[in-house]
């Protein structure tokens, strides 16, 4: 579904992303694993948006790296960024209709299907998105995301803030979504989270993929257990 060839991403001088390659295929969720400032952020904006950028970022056989933000929307793909990001002065449901506008004219089915996945957002549907908890807008940013219909959903830190526990139903959400036949493009600190439900992963530093594998793999590596999932 997604393949990335020699990306590199660029803030003025600064080379964040350096020549990386990657894929992601139908149906599996996959992970970017690593630490601060490792180019996992940076990736996944140079597949949405208009940073600058060097390499191809191909989309069901399309290379959409040059098409502008709303262009990738309704090509299929969403993102939900780190730090979340919902409109505080918006309620639930406006922050939905907001998610759904190319697909207006099914707004209350997926309105609907998003009060499903996330039962909580139902009495909170006229509540400001700045008041809820830091749990319940990383739901409302993931059913804003998923009201565009995407066949990609790409999350940037989603347990970033969060307890154990919402940490939990959330990734549990997430194999859900998968289930259900989107295809996820994971970045996550919180690395054993990540390899646990992924199919497959990949680890950056400063930039660069030092290593991949089959998640269940990685898990059991020495070197993965030392470096981020506490030895």
């Amino acid at each position: 579904m997604l393949k990335i060839n020699d990306l590199s991403v660029y803030y003025g001088l600064i080379k964040a992303v350096k020549q990386i390659n990657f894929k992601v295929k139908d149906g599996q969720i996959v992970s970017l694993i690593g630490s601060n400032g490792a180019g996992k952020t940076s990736t996944l904006a140079s597949i949405v948006s208009d940073v600058k950028k060097i390499g191809e970022v191909i989309y069901d056989g399309y290379d959409i790296s040059k098409h502008p933000t709303h262009k990738v929307i309704k090509d299929g793909i969403a993102l939900v960024p780190e730090g979340r990001r919902v409109f505080i002065n918006l309620t639930v449901e406006e922050n939905l209709r907001m998610g759904a506008y190319n697909n207006d004219d099914r707004y209350e089915e997926l309105r609907d299907h998003m009060y499903t996945l996330f039962p909580r957002l139902v009495a909170k549907k006229d509540q400001l998105a700045g008041t809820m908890s830091g749990g319940e807008q990383q739901m409302l940013a993931i059913a804003r995301a998923l009201m565009s219909s995407p066949k990609l959903l790409m999350l940037d830190e989603p347990s970033l803030g969060l307890a154990p526990k919402i940490i939990g139903e959330l990734f549990d959400t997430i194999v859900k979504l998968k289930n259900d036949g989107i295809t996820i493009l994971l970045v996550e600190q919180n690395a054993f989270a990540a390899l646990d439900i992924s199919d497959y992963a990949y680890v950056l530093e400063n930039g660069e993929i030092v290593m991949h594998d089959i998640a269940s793999n990685l898990i059991k590596s020495d070197e993965i257990r030392q470096k981020y999932l506490g030895g």
